[in-house]
């Protein structure tokens, strides 16, 4: 495919990766990172969808990580950030501990018609006193998907203001202390998801066809670049307006389903108190605090008591929709541009029984595009 393909406004695209870490455009011939025609553009994400037995313990670990409840009954519980906007969490009570899909925000009322005919699928109120509309979708992987309009909106809350820096030549606090509050690190939105999946290219093809995601980066595994990506960084089509660098990143795999999602909070002294506190109170960090490189984001994942990671940011990048993807190559070390090494709790390599049969489960299945060859160089990548 060609990859001049124009952003809505008719400039060409334009690279924001140059000289960083190694990354570079694509080359001729490969992904453009974009659907020439999408059915919609979705705008956000609006929530995620989880189950847990025990909305007690759920609520408690959401108000640690810095949630605020917006709404609880004895079979759900909705959780807010403080900036105005949806809900960014609905936990439903179930048998086990698992999450169900995410949901995105359409930009008009006539998007939801236009998925309803493409998908064979139909709209319907969202029910349950939650105002708003939505159409029921499964990606390639299985996911079910969500996208809805006319959602509750709440007011902002108060913030957690960020401290004033002293730095460089002109210093602005003056006769006063710095002492951040140990207390959670107050959610600010929902910011991304992250998918694994064996299916990674058809389902990356549907989210950009009919979601209108574009990528904003390609990660490939080492000596592996012709066989196409493995990894992709998508965000919203806003046109001239900048989105985060992804609302969804996804990555092939053995396993299927959720990998962490991401929260953001109002700076670094807020994302490392916060940290503190969640550490004081018993809660295991999967690994930070750190920087990205895909992103840049400040960063710092936790375990949530059913073992679901979770992640605070803060300072993430913003793109518009003239920015075309960049590609890296994939490594444990090439996630980051400082903090501790990547842990085998965040890559999920600790051996197990369970990932064992996960991955043999995988390259004996008729739908995969995991291959023998290509796990092997994704585990190497993991180790580097």
């Amino acid at each position: 495919m060609p990859l001049d393909v124009p952003a809505d406004n008719g400039a060409p695209p334009v690279s924001a990766h140059s000289n960083l870490h190694s990354q570079e455009g694509a080359r001729r011939g490969e992904h453009p990172g974009r659907a020439r025609s999408a059915v919609v553009k979705v705008v956000d994400l609006a929530w995620l969808v989880f189950e847990k037995p025990d909305l007690d313990r759920a609520e408690t670990f959401a108000r640690d990580f810095g949630f605020t409840v917006s709404a609880r009954t004895p079979d759900e519980l909705r959780l807010r950030g403080s900036f105005a906007g949806t809900d960014a969490m609905v936990i439903r009570r179930g048998s086990g501990s698992r999450f169900v899909g995410p949901v995105f925000r359409a930009a008009d009322r006539g998007d939801l018609d236009r998925l309803a005919r493409f998908s064979g699928s139909r709209v319907r109120a969202l029910g349950g006193g939650v105002a708003g509309e939505v159409v029921d979708l499964v990606d390639p992987s299985g996911f079910p998907v969500g996208v809805v309009y006319g959602a509750d909106v709440h007011a902002a809350l108060p913030e957690q203001l960020p401290l004033t820096l002293n730095t460089g030549p002109r210093p602005q606090r003056f006769n006063q202390a710095q002492r951040p509050a140990r207390e959670p690190a107050r959610v600010q939105r929902l910011g991304h998801l992250v998918l694994q999946t064996p299916r990674f290219m058809a389902t990356l093809e549907w989210y950009l066809q009919t979601l209108g995601l574009i990528v904003s980066d390609f990660l490939f595994l080492p000596g592996q670049r012709e066989l196409g990506p493995t990894m992709a960084f998508m965000r919203c089509d806003r046109g001239d307006t900048p989105a985060d660098h992804h609302t969804l990143a996804m990555h092939l795999g053995p396993g299927l389903g959720y990998v962490h999602s991401a929260y953001q909070v109002t700076d670094l002294d807020a994302l490392a108190a916060g940290g503190q506190y969640l550490a004081e109170r018993g809660y295991h960090r999967a690994w930070g605090i750190g920087r990205h490189i895909q992103g840049s984001q400040l960063f710092d994942y936790w375990r949530d008591p059913d073992r679901l990671m979770v992640e605070h940011f803060a300072d993430g990048d913003l793109f518009d929709a003239s920015v075309e993807p960049g590609w890296a190559p994939l490594s444990a070390s090439g996630l980051a541009q400082w903090g501790p090494p990547a842990t085998r709790d965040f890559l999920g390599t600790a051996p197990s029984p369970a990932k064992v049969r996960e991955v043999l489960a995988a390259l004996r299945s008729q739908d995969t595009e995991l291959t023998a060859v290509r796990l092997l160089a994704l585990m190497k990548a993991m180790s580097r």
